[in-house]
C-alpha cells in the first residue's frame, strides 16, 4: 500500500511554522505503540528520566533509543508510513532514524514541560528535521504539545536547560528561552486538540512546550519519532552531555549521520 500524498498546506504550515497537525494518519499503529510503550515502562533503558509529582501526584517519565529491543517500535519505525511522511514534510531525498522518544504524563503528573528547542540538546545541526508527536490517548486542548510558529526560523539557538531551570553549560554563549508563558500574546502560539492516531509534526528548532497533566484520572502517552534530512549533520556540543548521549557514536563533527545508531528509512 502506497504512502499517503500529504495536502500541500500541510506541507507549507510545516514548513513556514516549524509545526502541524496531521489527522488520523497513524491510527493503524496505535495499538502496536501501545503495546511498545507497556513493554517499555515495564523494562526502561539505563537512561529512563522520572519526574515525580509533588505530595503523591502521578510520575512523569521519558525514555528513548529503545527501538533495537522494542519489536513494536521498529515494527512502526520500519514499516509504517512515518519515513515516508516526514520526507514529504522536510521535501528531501533521505530520512535518517535520529531516535524515538516516549514521553508519559501519569494523572496528575504536575511537572510541565518548559519551553525549549531540541537541537540544542542534540549531537545535530541543520534545518532539514522532523518530529512526530503521536498522542496514543486523547489530548484535550488545555493539556496538548504547543509551539511559537516561526521560531525554528530564528537563526537562534537557545541555552538548553533542565527542568529545574539549571543550565547544562552556564558558558555556552546562548541566550535564555524568553518568558513565553508570561507573555503569550506576544507570541504565535500554535497547539491542536488531538486523538489517538493524529500526529503533530514540527522542526527541532521549533520552541515548544506543554503543560501538567493536571487530569486526576487521564493519562498522557505519547510516541516521539526523530527524523534527519539531507543536510543534517553530527554535531558536538562542547561543555556538555547531549540528550541522547549516544555513547557509542563516533563521528567526526560535521560528517554525514552515516552510523549504525542513525538507519537510513528512505532514499
Amino acid at each position: 500500500m502506497s504512502a499517503p500524498i500529504l495536502p500541500a498546506e500541510t506541507i507549507e504550515a510545516f514548513r513556514r511554522d516549524g509545526a502541524c497537525v496531521l489527522r488520523g494518519y497513524f491510527k493503524p499503529w496505535i495499538e502496536t505503540l501501545r503495546a511498545g510503550v507497556a513493554r517499555n515502562l515495564a523494562e526502561p533503558s539505563a537512561d529512563v528520566k522520572i519526574y515525580q509529582g509533588k505530595d503523591g501526584a502521578g510520575r512523569f517519565v521519558g525514555d528513548y533509543c529503545n527501538w533495537d529491543r522494542i519489536p513494536e517500535y521498529r515494527d512502526f519505525i520500519f514499516n509504517s508510513d512515518a519515513a515516508a511522511i516526514g520526507q514529504q514534510l522536510m521535501g528531501t531525498k533521505t530520512v535518517r532514524l535520529f531516535h524515538e522518544h516516549v514521553l508519559v504524563k501519569e494523572p496528575g503528573a504536575d511537572v510541565p514541560t518548559p519551553w525549549h528547542q531540541d537541537q540544542p540538546y542534540y549531537c545535530v545541526d541543520g534545518n532539514e528535521t522532523v518530529s512526530l508527536w503521536i498522542p496514543l490517548d486523547a489530548v484535550p486542548r488545555e493539556r496538548t504539545l504547543e509551539f511559537v510558529g516561526g521560531s525554528h526560523t530564528s537563526g537562534k539557538y537557545y541555552r538548553p536547560e533542565r527542568f529545574n531551570k539549571q543550565a547544562l553549560n552556564e558558558n555556552d554563549g546562548l541566550e535564555p528561552v524568553p518568558d513565553i508563558n508570561g507573555n503569550r500574546s506576544a507570541f504565535n502560539i500554535l497547539g491542536w486538540a488531538l486523538e489517538p492516531g493524529d500526529a503533530v509534526a514540527f522542526n527541532y528548532l521549533t520552541l515548544h512546550g506543554a503543560p501538567a497533566n493536571k487530569s486526576a484520572t487521564e493519562q498522557r502517552r505519547a510516541f516521539s519519532l526523530r527524523l534527519m534530512g539531507d543536510n543534517v549533520r553530527y554535531a558536538r556540543r562542547e561543555g556538555i552531555n547531549t540528550s541522547p548521549p549516544f555513547r557509542g557514536v563516533t563521528l567526526p563533527h560535521g560528517s554525514v549521520m552515516d552510523a549504525p545508531e542513525f538507519p537510513l528509512l528512505a532514499g
